[in-house]
């Protein structure tokens, strides 16, 4: 019985039984019902493939014996070939020919007629009529023909009747000469035993190449449906052979190929699509409607059609021999006679789960009320706790994880009870803790107060030396060239560097950038300033000395305040009309006085500067002449690694092009229009890196 304080809260809400049982029981459906749905696609896929297996089985076995049964009459053909060649029959003795014919028909009960012709249109031929017994149809003179009954040795015994036949005009043997080897005739009635069948031919030619005869024999239509009745597909399904204008040729179904015309026991093909067999008609008319015509199956196809809201599986598989015979296999599979054993085993798999499912819903029930009384009996403790009664006790419980909660909630009422006892005290030490940490935080920001303006005031003295040792707007006035030159640092101080030094008619450049920012770079920057400026005015000017000098100064100066900077760079002397470039740095660009741009990689004329202590093998100069409205830019890489929103970097091949666009103009406007283009490139974007710009032109 649930009590009223426990029933009011939770009044509103689903018991704890239900929330137990109900997704147990949707689980256990859920997994049952997923079984039962996966049993059964499960069975329809493992049907579907078998079926598939089936009708390409059926269609291979189906093609394996059209290729024996078409292969063995060419076979023949060549035998006899041999035979003539080497003389085991002659055409003299037509008797004997006979014979050997009659000993063939034997052999191979799939042969209905065996003959040859020759070029005169005389024929030896030898058939079986349909009561077994041995016929001869043989020419001495054309166009009369004689006919014989043979006895089971092939020897005439009995004369019959005589025609007129002419060899020359049959299909084989225009087939045959047409093709000048082995050929299929077309489908056509026998005149001698009024079947329907087709003629392996092969012509023989002398070293001449004269024809000497053409021999053939005729295979039955009827034997190929034979063969195909005997297949065992399934239950109701079939295998049908048609060619590629739509004729029947066999089937496995018992039905005629071929019906009466109603004259003269003359036969023909019927077509495909009006078979009396529904099952047969459906499939010829699927495949007409999706291919067209019959003639563009060029490979393996399966598809499905329903006959009345029944699935039916289709194959077809195209065969040809290259000799003429163009044929079609089609495997027609009901998927009834596959499905049937699949729907009753889930019929039993779902009766099965919902008696599962009903001893599920029970045991849920149970199990419910085993988890949900010794629970209450907590909360109603928990609740009487929450009301101030802090002397609350719970009995233990059977199930483990319940009786942990009910010696943890006991314990948590013992440690209630004695919090509340202590609690003061505690409030007091904590209250005086927190006064004296608010002390030292206060003396802490003082002091961080302090070094914040004494770091402020060193940073704006470095700034301002930057700034001062930077050369004015009057020394870069030098005659004969224009001079403009920019930089902007990325931090509070930068460690981009560059100089313009003219004395004893030689003007020296330098350009520089040092590693990293701030403070630590902009000292670097102040030496190698100081350095270059007491090189020049010591008067050597010889690259490599001056530049070795440089390093090795910097290099102790790095080494004495244990810093791991460095920097690149280039130094230029121009005089005359020529520049001398030395050191590594970024490219140095020539731009001629028409625009056009000429790119110095660096890299191969020294060695990152206070790096190492020895650089001299690594310096080396470029020797550039300059044509009065030629000039030099020299930048450092916060130009050309400029990012867009996108960070797609602005590229130095973007800046030759501004340079080229605007070289007529002055170097101060030149410097100007790349700024300005740099700038609107980066948008409001954070510049990362310190730009130096410096542009010089002879006049």
């Amino acid at each position: 019985m649930i009590s009223p304080q426990l029933a009011s809260p939770i009044s509103n809400k689903f018991r704890l039984r239900t929330a137990i049982v109900i997704p147990f029981v949707l689980q256990v459906a859920a997994a049952v019902g997923l079984v039962a749905y996966l049993s059964y696609r499960n069975g329809q896929e493992s049907v579907n493939h078998l079926a598939s297996q089936v009708r390409i089985e059926v269609a291979s076995r189906t093609q394996l014996t059209l290729e024996n049964y078409f292969k063995t009459p060419h076979q023949i053909t060549k035998s006899n070939i041999n035979a003539l060649h080497l003389h085991q029959i002659n055409f003299e003795d037509k008797e004997s020919v006979e014979r050997y014919f009659a000993a063939q028909l034997q052999i191979y009960p799939m042969l209905g007629e065996i003959f040859v012709g020759q070029p005169d249109g005389t024929m030896i031929y030898v058939g079986r009529k349909s009561d077994g017994n041995l016929l001869s149809a043989t020419t001495v003179n054309v166009p009369n023909r004689t006919f014989y009954q043979l006895d089971s040795s092939g020897n005439r015994y009995k004369f019959e009747k005589k025609d007129s036949f002419d060899a020359r005009t049959r299909p084989w043997y225009q087939a045959a000469v047409a093709n000048k080897g082995q050929s299929w005739s077309s489908v056509y009635q026998s005149r001698t035993i009024r079947n329907l069948g087709t003629a392996a031919a092969e012509p023989y030619y002398d070293q001449q190449g004269n024809l000497v005869a053409v021999f053939a024999n005729f295979i039955l239509l009827q034997g190929i449906s034979d063969f195909l009745t005997s297949l065992k597909i399934s239950s109701t399904g079939q295998v049908f052979v048609m060619d590629r204008t739509g004729l029947l040729v066999a089937t496995s179904t018992g039905e005629n190929s071929f019906v009466p015309t109603g004259e003269d026991d003359k036969l023909k093909q019927i077509e495909a699509i009006k078979s009396q067999n529904l099952l047969t008609h459906n499939a010829v008319v699927q495949l007409q409607e999706k291919f067209g015509g019959f003639d563009r199956i060029q490979k393996l196809q399966e598809l499905s059609f329903d006959i009345d809201g029944k699935r039916q599986y289709l194959l077809a598989q195209p065969y040809s021999d290259g000799k003429g015979l163009n044929l079609l296999v089609v495997v027609v599979v009901p998927e009834a006679d596959f499905m049937e054993q699949i729907d009753l085993n889930t019929r039993n798999t779902i009766l099965l789960s919902l008696a599962a499912l009903g001893v599920v819903v029970l045991l849920g029930m149970v199990t419910s009320q085993l988890i949900t009384a010794p629970i209450l009996r907590v909360y109603q403790a928990a609740n009487r706790l929450a009301q101030g009664d802090l002397a609350q006790k719970v009995p233990s419980s059977p199930i483990a994880e319940i009786n942990e909660l009910s010696k943890a909630f006991n314990k948590m009422s013992e440690q209630l009870k004695e919090s509340f006892d202590t609690l003061e005290d505690k409030v007091r030490e904590r209250t005086g803790d927190l006064a004296i940490a608010n002390q030292e935080i206060n003396v802490l920001n003082q002091c961080l107060q302090a070094d914040n303006l004494r770091l402020g005031a060193e940073l704006d003295i470095v700034r301002q030396m930057q700034r001062m040792i930077l050369p004015n707007a009057e020394e870069l006035e030098i005659e004969g060239l224009d001079i403009a030159a920019y930089m902007d640092a990325a931090a509070d101080v930068g460690g981009d560097y560059y100089e313009v030094l003219n004395s004893d008619g030689v003007v020296t450049i330098g350009i520089g950038d040092v590693t990293g920012h701030g403070l630590e770079s902009a000292i670097l920057m102040l030496m190698t300033q100081t350095a270059v400026r007491t090189l020049k005015e010591g008067g050597d000017l010889e690259p490599v000395r001056f530049l070795d000098v440089l390093n090795r100064t910097l290099y102790k100066n790095v080494q004495r305040i244990n810093s791991e900077k460095c920097l690149t760079l280039s130094i230029l002397n121009y005089a005359h009309g020529k520049v001398s470039i030395t050191g590594q740095h970024e490219e140095a660009i020539v731009v001629r006085k028409n625009g056009a741009i000429e790119r110095i990689d660096t890299m191969d004329l020294g060695f990152p500067i206070a790096l190492d202590g020895d650089i001299a093998g690594f310096i080396h100069q470029v020797m550039v002449e300059l044509n009065h409205g030629d000039g030099l830019v020299l930048y450092t890489d916060g130009i050309p690694e400029a990012c867009d929103i996108n960070k797609k970097l602005y590229g130095v091949d973007r800046m030759c092009r501004i340079i080229s666009e605007h070289w007529s103009l002055t170097s101060e406007e030149i410097k100007n229009a790349i700024i300005q283009d740099v700038r609107q490139y980066i948008g409001v974007q954070k510049v990362f890196d310190d730009i130096t710009l410096l542009i010089f032109k002879r006049d």
